[in-house]
């Protein structure tokens, strides 16, 4: 089983020392970036987190949260992964706050292939060796080789 995630992000979708004040803020400045690198708008991808959130965090525990929404126009699942420079209370359910967010958007009715890239997602951060190196890594380059398993696919 692979823990592969390149179908679904890019290199320049990996984001390392933002900061946010709030959740809420984190939602905004998630959006935006979701905007700038898929094409989308804002004000969409934003109201969209916005739902989703208000029906249970998306704080996932040991300092991981995983916001994700169905957005109209998406032909199929994207990510972004961005780690905070600073914690952020996401009102997790562990209570603790979040340094680490992978934001997973995905096409209105993708209801098998969001699930499956949703399950994909949560599994590699529930490692907590690769969430070690996550948050170890200076580079955004880094956390991306970690996510996509580059580390260790090329190393035949």
């Amino acid at each position: 089983m692979t823990m592969d995630l390149s179908p679904i992000i890019l290199p320049e979708h990996v984001f390392v020392g933002l900061s946010a004040p709030t959740k809420w803020r984190a939602l905004q400045i998630l959006s935006s970036k979701a905007a700038h690198c898929l094409g989308l708008d804002e004000g969409s991808v934003l109201r969209a987190l916005e739902s989703r959130e208000k029906l249970g965090t998306t704080g996932i525990g040991n300092g991981i949260a995983v916001p994700h929404a169905a957005i109209v126009g998406m032909t199929r699942p994207r990510g972004l992964m961005v780690r905070f420079g600073h914690p952020v209370d996401f009102e997790a359910i562990d209570e603790q706050p979040v340094d680490l967010i992978f934001l997973l958007l995905a096409p209105e009715g993708a209801g098998a292939d969001h699930l499956k890239a949703l399950a994909r997602v949560s599994r590699l951060l529930r490692d907590r060796a690769i969430c070690e190196k996550l948050r170890g890594a200076d580079q955004a380059e880094a956390i991306y080789a970690l996510l996509t398993d580059r580390a260790h696919s090329h190393a035949a």
